[in-house]
């Protein structure tokens, strides 16, 4: 049986008087955009912590795309989806080969290509908005959704590469050795060996590069201007652009747009605490 001891009874009432503030400090903006969901327009905004008549017409009206801001909903809706699970596939085989070549393969000069990848971290995203905005134009891919998708790769691309090369280091190179022995070639190493352990880590970052681009407001907004091109988070920019916006409308879309990735991350949240942690103690 655990003794309880004094201090274990502080320490957990410290944690408890830090945590119930965060989590409660957390859920208020969501508490606040199922209020405004759940409300009509006349009192979305009455301050009241609870409407009178709460209703679920604002869902329909988002559904059925009854507002003319909510014309391409659905659409747009298809191109996150489709632009996040392509940033995070493309993410996954760029990073899963570079970390196999630098970790595995030993690789001359593969250790400072990766440092000099991660150095670009030390430049905010937003100073290389323009600069990404040009490559795009001279390049011809501007105002195409494949413009958007490179360039969240090229994003996200460096620091799955150092989570998985931690990753990789952690495998013992006994495998290498012994599938070598038996003859396996380097992409037979890769497929049969490497791919099957890494699968956690695997996981954790395509899982990251997939978030990452669903959320991603201003490199869509630059790279994309046609409504039927551009994502539900540059759409719902729009709502803003009225005197009267439709709030309830905006938080509804919002509380939808919000489902999908909360959906995935619950889903993998043990793969992305133990695939984004691994390597980060040495044994």
């Amino acid at each position: 049986m655990k003794r309880i001891t004094l201090k274990s009874v502080a320490t957990e009432a410290k944690l408890l008087l830090i945590g119930i503030p965060l989590t409660i400090w957390t859920l208020i903006p969501i508490y606040h955009m199922v209020l405004f969901a759940i409300s009509p327009r006349d009192s979305a905004t009455s301050g009241k912590l609870w409407p009178d008549h709460p209703t679920l017409q604002n869902f329909d009206f988002v559904f059925n795309q009854k507002h003319f801001y909510l014309d391409y909903f659905w659409l747009q809706m298809g191109n996150s989806l489709l632009i996040a699970t392509a940033v995070g596939l493309l993410t996954l085989v760029v990073s899963t080969c570079a970390a196999f070549a630098i970790s595995r393969l030993k690789v001359p000069g593969g250790r400072t290509v990766m440092n000099l990848a991660l150095f670009t971290y030390f430049i905010p995203a937003a100073f290389l908005a323009v600069p990404m905005y040009k490559t795009m134009g001279v390049y011809g891919l501007l105002n195409t959704q494949w413009s958007l998708i490179l360039a969240m790769v090229t994003i996200a691309s460096p620091y799955c590469i150092w989570v998985l090369k931690q990753a990789s280091d952690k495998l013992p190179f006994e495998l290498d050795e012994a599938a070598r022995m038996d003859g396996a070639s380097p992409m037979q190493l890769f497929r049969l060996v490497y791919l099957p352990l890494m699968v956690p880590s695997l996981v954790a970052v395509g899982t990251y590069a997939l978030l990452l681009a669903w959320n991603e407001y201003l490199y869509a907004f630059l790279l994309l201007s046609n409504d039927k091109d551009v994502t539900l988070s540059v759409a719902l920019g729009n709502f803003l652009s009225a005197d009267d916006s439709p709030w309830e409308l905006l938080m509804t879309t919002g509380l939808i747009y919000a489902l999908p990735p909360a959906a995935i991350y619950y889903t993998f949240k043990r793969y992305m605490v133990s695939g984004l942690t691994a390597g980060a103690v040495k044994s």
